[in-house]
C-alpha cells in the first residue's frame, strides 16, 4: 500500500511544454466508484495496463493499490466502463526535483489541462512552479472519477 499527497491545479500558459520529458496516451475508466473508493483501469500508450483502487475521502490523501494487467483483459473490461471513457495525454515535468504530470484532455473533455504533483510529503506553495494555475485539489469536479461519471467542468465546456 501506498499513501500519496496529492495536489491539482489547472494549467495556466505554456511553458511547461518546453519542459516535457516523456509523454503517455492514456485511456482510464471506471469499473467501480463509490464514496471513498474508485476501481478504475487505465491503458498506457496501448501496450501496457494497471488496475487502480483507491480509498478514502481526504482531498489531499488517500490509499492507493495498483496491479499490471494482461492488456487483452483491460481491452475487454472497457465493455464494463462507467461513464466515459477519459482520453488523455499525459506529460511529465520537472520542476525543483518534482514530477508534474500535466495531463491535457481529449474528446469530451477536450480543453481541460490539469497538473497533479504526487508526493509522499506536502510541496509549500512557494516551490511550486509558475504556470500552474488555480489549485483544485479537493474540487470533485476535476478529479478523474467525477470527469468520468460525472458532467464536464465549465472550465472544459
Amino acid at each position: 500500500m501506498g499513501k500519496e499527497v496529492e495536489r491539482k491545479f489547472l494549467v495556466s500558459g505554456t511553458a511547461w511544454r518546453d519542459l516535457v520529458e516523456a509523454d503517455i496516451r492514456i485511456l482510464q475508466f471506471y469499473l467501480a466508484a463509490a464514496p471513498g473508493r474508485t476501481v478504475r483501469i487505465r491503458i498506457s500508450d496501448g501496450a501496457s495496463a494497471k488496475l487502480t483502487l483507491k480509498f478514502g475521502i481526504g482531498a489531499r490523501e488517500r490509499d492507493e493499490f495498483e496491479y499490471p494487467v494482461p492488456l487483452a483483459d483491460a481491452v475487454e473490461m472497457l465493455a464494463f466502463a462507467l461513464g466515459r471513457v477519459i482520453e488523455k495525454t499525459r506529460h511529465h515535468v520537472r520542476h525543483r526535483g518534482h514530477l508534474y504530470e500535466v495531463d491535457v484532455f481529449g474528446g469530451a473533455l477536450a480543453g481541460l489541462v490539469v497538473a497533479e504533483l504526487e508526493t509522499p510529503e506536502d510541496v509549500p506553495d512557494e516551490m511550486l512552479p509558475e504556470w500552474l494555475g488555480r489549485e483544485v485539489t479537493g474540487e470533485q469536479k476535476f478529479y478523474n472519477a467525477s470527469l468520468a461519471l460525472g458532467g464536464i467542468p465549465e472550465i472544459a465546456a
